[in-house]
């Protein structure tokens, strides 16, 4: 098998796939403010910074700028654990929780029509694939 020849059209395929934009909702979903405000709807009232910018794998600055534009529009709330005055527990407002589910089902939905468009079969292909590859680039810590 020639694996270069392969990667180099696994590469050109991803650059098509990335100019077509069909990602651009999940690559919100999965960055910045979005990828916070999810989090912190999936994993309740007592979220620490450090929990988000640790699944996020970015800064805690970076973290601190999103949560305070997400407190300036009302979707979460902050308060300081009254059991360690150190830290600042991250919540969530019910305005912030609605929006959080409406960008999921958007997503969702969008990943869905994708699969659809791609038949059942090939669907199903893909998707074990890439899970297949997310398992084996995290063990392995293969770096793209």
């Amino acid at each position: 098998m020639d694996y270069p020849a392969l990667a180099v059209r696994l590469l050109d395929s991803m650059q098509a796939l990335h100019k077509a934009r069909p990602q651009k909702h999940i690559n919100e979903s999965l960055h910045g403010e979005v990828f916070a405000l999810r989090f912190i709807a999936l994993n309740g009232d007592d979220v620490l910074p450090g929990e988000i910018s640790g699944e996020m794998g970015v800064s805690s600055a970076r973290i601190a700028a999103a949560l305070n534009s997400l407190e300036s529009k009302g979707l979460i709330t902050r308060r300081i654990d009254p059991r360690d005055r150190r830290k600042i527990l991250v919540g969530i407002t019910p305005e912030g929780k609605a929006l959080a589910q409406q960008q999921q089902q958007a997503v969702v939905a969008g990943t869905s029509k994708l699969l659809a468009l791609l038949g059942e079969q090939d669907a199903q292909e893909y998707v074990r694939i890439t899970g297949k590859l997310a398992e084996i680039a995290s063990a392995h810590r293969v770096e793209l």
